[in-house]
């Protein structure tokens, strides 16, 4: 089978817009039925060795080529063309809007998360360093330590023994602006704003009733296995070292498309009702509206993807949205 690969914006007609790589020709052994997105993937690789395939975005008829699936799932025939999203023109030369350099998926989860493990220990600890006077902690404060601690290091634990990841990298770049939301938001700020003063011992704050001291704190542990067993089943929905993608079933996947997800801001809003933190609840809503355009855009690529997805599954708050 030989297929042409373009970068966007390519002209044959143009020859100011010509490149020296491209077109590229490739030739791959196989039909439309048998051949895969990572094939033409791995076959540009061998050809132009700078670009491997987790710099690539392929596209056909306008729709982008996803790693693991099938060419004739695309329509795709021999000798057509393929455009390689990688490159634009500018001027008289083709320049790269790379991707640039990359770090694996299971590296930026780990560094993400190790973050509030940091912080959150530093202003636990070290009150005196922070506040200027040493803290008196409440049984408030030591409950809230033990979730937070308890939500980063099973963050850790699913990072490196459940996830399996679809995309093996990401641009380097990203992993500063991720780490942004759980470092500082995550991180700093709701530490500041729980183990201070103003919910030490002997406060009227750090009042509240057995009840509900330990309401929250059920439905946050609850929370947090439900997120783990969503995590479980989208773990072995992929057999290792594939790229395979089904359609979800089990607790949670009934109602919504990301229960994980769904799971994640129960376990933040018990932990904001409980400390009544100003800070804790601004992370919240911060997490709210990230997550909220996260569930939106895998429930749509769930429907687009396959055509017997269940219509009554919403994307992240059951029966809503």
């Amino acid at each position: 089978m030989q297929l042409t690969i373009v970068p966007r914006g390519y002209q044959a007609d143009a020859p100011a817009k010509r490149s020296s790589r491209f077109p590229l020709t490739i030739e791959l052994d196989g039909t439309a039925e048998t051949l895969t997105v990572d094939d033409v993937q791995r076959r540009i690789h061998e050809q132009l060795t700078k670009y491997y395939p987790e710099r690539q975005r392929l596209t056909a008829a306008s729709k982008v080529l996803q790693p693991g699936q099938s060419l004739s799932k695309y329509d795709i025939k021999d000798g057509d063309t393929i455009t390689f999203k990688d490159l634009v023109l500018n001027g008289m030369c083709v320049c790269v809007a790379r991707l640039g350099p990359q770090v694996g998926w299971r590296t930026v989860f780990i560094v993400e998360y190790f973050g509030p493990l940091v912080w959150h220990s530093f202003f636990y600890y070290c009150s005196s360093m922070v506040y200027g006077k040493h803290v008196q902690h409440s049984d408030l404060q030591v409950a809230a330590y033990a979730m937070a601690m308890g939500h980063y290091l099973k963050r850790e634990f699913e990072s490196i023994c459940i996830h399996r990841f679809s995309n093996g990298t990401m641009p380097l770049r990203n992993i500063f602006k991720n780490s942004f939301h759980y470092h500082i938001l995550g991180g700093m700020l709701i530490a500041y704003g729980v183990y201070g003063p103003a919910l030490a011992a002997g406060t009227e704050r750090a009042q509240m009733s057995a009840t509900w001291y330990w309401s929250c704190i059920g439905v946050f542990i609850l929370a947090e296995l439900g997120n783990m067993s969503a995590h479980i089943t989208l773990r072995n929905l992929r057999p290792p070292g594939t790229r395979v993608r089904r359609v979800p079933y089990g607790f949670g996947f009934g109602l919504v498309s990301c229960p994980n997800y769904t799971f994640e801001l129960i376990a933040w809003a018990a932990f904001a009702l409980f400390t009544s933190s100003w800070a804790a609840w601004f992370f919240f809503v911060v997490s709210f509206g990230q997550i909220y355009l996260w569930a939106v855009k895998k429930h749509k690529a769930y429907r687009r993807e396959f055509p017997d997805y269940p219509r009554n599954r919403k994307a992240l708050i059951p029966f809503i949205a």
